[in-house]
């Protein structure tokens, strides 16, 4: 018998992850730590910039009609999501990063420019082609009820960002459930490791999407 999927993005990300990891004949297990909600924010002008950073498709679902003064920009993106959910919005997405932010920038050499569509709560980057970061999206954590949080022992949870790893972690310590009960497949090295020590298991995303971090916690939930 396999160990289910606990799913712990926010909505409506968290409902499309159900639908990928029951397609991968898995058991998900809904549990969402966070509730996403849009940011005031005003767009600076788009001639201070030569290219939009996107980390997260939320900054997409939740940037309002602010993202129309950026269409100009070209997109690098972060995920597969992410570069689909700009394209929909009707932005050109220049490139795609396969692994994380940091190695999208280092690729990116052409950007000098790069005004920086975020979350409130983010892992803080320093690069010399950053030129702005603007929040746009923030993510307010949720208090897991014991029997959500009972649920969570015996499966393997799936860590969408480094945020996300804390948090479990935290939730985990405020219910008393040993770390070494659950197995952790993380998008990145840095979700992992944000995570902290004493899973049973741990492993990491080929790439910064869902298929690839089912596929990662595919064999975890299989092996006993």
């Amino acid at each position: 018998m396999s160990r289910p999927l606990a799913i712990l993005r926010p909505e409506p990300g968290n409902a499309a992850t159900v639908v990928r990891v029951r397609k991968a004949g898995l058991l998900p297990i809904p549990v969402p730590l966070f509730e996403v909600r849009p940011l005031d924010w005003m767009p600076p002008d788009s001639a201070r910039f030569d290219g939009l950073l996107l980390t997260s498709a939320n900054a997409v679902r939740h940037g309002g009609a602010g993202l129309l003064d950026l269409r100009c920009l070209p997109v690098l993106a972060v995920g597969a999501a992410t570069a689909e959910a700009a394209r929909a919005t009707g932005f050109v997405v220049a490139r795609t990063g396969t692994s994380d932010l940091r190695d999208l920038l280092h690729d990116a050499t052409r950007f000098r420019r790069l005004l920086w569509l975020a979350g409130r709560d983010r892992t803080v980057t320093d690069h010399p082609a950053l030129a702005a970061t603007i929040p746009v999206y923030g993510s307010d954590p949720l208090l897991l009820a014991e029997t959500d949080a009972a649920a969570l022992r015996g499966s393997v949870a799936l860590i969408h960002s480094a945020r996300a790893g804390e948090q479990l972690a935290h939730q985990l310590d405020r219910h008393g459930i040993a770390r070494a009960e659950l197995r952790i497949a993380a998008i990145s090295t840095g979700a992992a490791e944000a995570a902290g020590p004493g899973w049973d298991a741990v492993a990491i995303a080929a790439a910064p999407d869902d298929d690839a971090l089912i596929a990662a916690a595919h064999p975890l939930a299989i092996d006993p």
